[in-house]
């Protein structure tokens, strides 16, 4: 079965000199056979962080029209508020502080500079699991649940959920190297992180994630089935079956949300079409202007989220504005939005390696109601080993984030099943 992945996204960062790599000296380094695991601290320049503030003070910012608020793109009050909060409320050193909590590497793979959290559990039967962010998002994504997946206990819960947590930053994202030729698309990330693992030790282990992330790891599981205990998405993705009947048993609520969601996304795409197309364009003024690259992602945030359409300044209600902050400065800091984009250009132009066949890996889905794709369950099963299915009342896109608390219980519910 043929699983859809023209989905878009992105691949590409240079870690330019607004950041610096705190590491220990070469005698405290891993030597993981060949390669060399170079423990990693997060350490933007001063002078970034006064570059930005300053670049804050003098935006220019456009007009907007009487008596709408998002309908035209990203509401002018609300990204006023939040400008003036990045440069005058906003402590990026406490926000360093609180992802320098977790454990963090930098792996070579294949001559490729891949930086991932990796903190452990103490408990030796933990399941290793991957989780995969997409975009426009980046590790901060999972700074909710890294701490209930590695110590549960510490948060109320239950020894036997316990993971090793590994939360790679994508290639052209955040603090990993951005490829210098083309063609990474999802697929080759896919097995850029697969050797990851094989890298940090794990031969099996388990993978989570959504947007580009559940992309790329159905690329995973399709190369490397023996090596994964199990897949969990939370955005799901597979074509009709050919099977007729197969395709034709949708439920009534299935087909109302994949209606509803699908009438949505038709006026959200534009995004896809010019990253897609030409992300180098795009990126000149996104890499230029931070009061443009928050315009760009804070839209996709706020169309993405579970809440009332045409809300206006409820984001409050679901991110702070630390949480959204935090993602858009790795974002500026590492000066990444630019090859970030090109995954959704790669997507389209590289042929794939090995043609997408049935998942044969245990796969659990949690299903939330204002994903971006909605994928008929007689559609994943037709494509994917569905051992768990979900489909919860409330969340959006970015269920890590948004839902944490469902999110994790959702992830501690499927791999039981698989321990």
């Amino acid at each position: 079965m043929k699983i859809i992945t023209t989905f878009a996204l992105v691949v590409m960062s240079t870690i330019g000199a607004e950041f610096a790599l705190a590491q220990a000296s070469s005698n405290t380094s891993i030597n993981m056979g060949e390669t060399l695991v170079e423990p990693f601290k997060i350490m933007i320049d001063e002078e970034a962080i006064d570059d930005l503030k300053r670049r804050l003070a003098s935006t220019r910012l456009p007009d907007q029209l009487d008596g709408v608020s998002w309908e035209y793109g990203t509401d002018l009050s609300t990204l006023t508020e939040l400008i003036d909060y990045w440069r005058e409320g906003f402590d990026w050193r406490a926000q360093e502080a609180k992802l320098n909590r977790f454990d963090q590497v930098l792996v070579d793979v294949d001559g490729h500079q891949i930086h991932t959290i990796h903190h452990r559990s103490k408990n030796a039967n933990a399941i290793p699991l991957m989780l995969v962010h997409g975009w426009p998002g980046s590790v901060a994504e999972f700074h909710k649940i890294i701490g209930p997946l590695t110590d549960p206990e510490a948060y109320g819960g239950s020894n036997v959920d316990s993971y090793h947590v590994i939360a790679p930053s994508l290639p052209g994202f955040g603090f990993s190297q951005a490829p210098r030729e083309p063609g990474m698309n999802p697929e080759k990330i896919a097995l850029l992180l697969a050797g990851l693992m094989r890298k940090l030790g794990y031969e099996r282990y388990a993978i989570a994630g959504g947007d580009w992330g559940a992309v790329i790891n159905s690329h995973h599981a399709n190369h490397f089935p023996e090596r994964l205990i199990g897949l969990h998405s939370n955005m799901i993705l597979a074509g009709p079956p050919e099977d007729i009947a197969q395709r034709e048993r949708v439920t009534a609520s299935e087909a109302a949300l994949r209606e509803s969601r699908g009438n949505y996304m038709r006026g959200e795409l534009a995004y896809q079409q010019i990253q897609g197309t030409k992300p180098q364009s795009l990126g000149y003024a996104l890499n230029d202007s931070p009061a443009g690259l928050a315009a760009w992602i804070l839209e996709k945030f706020h169309g993405w989220t579970d809440m009332p359409q045409g809300a206006e300044g409820k984001l409050d209600d679901y991110f702070s504005k630390d949480e959204l902050l935090t993602n858009i400065s790795i974002y500026w800091f590492t000066e990444s939005i630019t090859s970030s984009m090109r995954i959704y250009y790669e997507n389209r132009a590289v042929p794939p390696i090995k043609p997408m066949t049935y998942i044969d890996v245990p796969t659990g889905v949690a299903l939330f109601p204002a994903e971006i794709y909605i994928t008929p369950r007689a559609w994943a099963e037709a494509a994917y080993d569905i051992r768990h299915w979900a489909a919860l009342e409330q969340g959006g896109h970015f269920a890590a984030l948004e839902q944490p608390d469902t999110y994790l219980s959702e992830l501690n519910t499927f791999f039981r099943m698989l321990r």
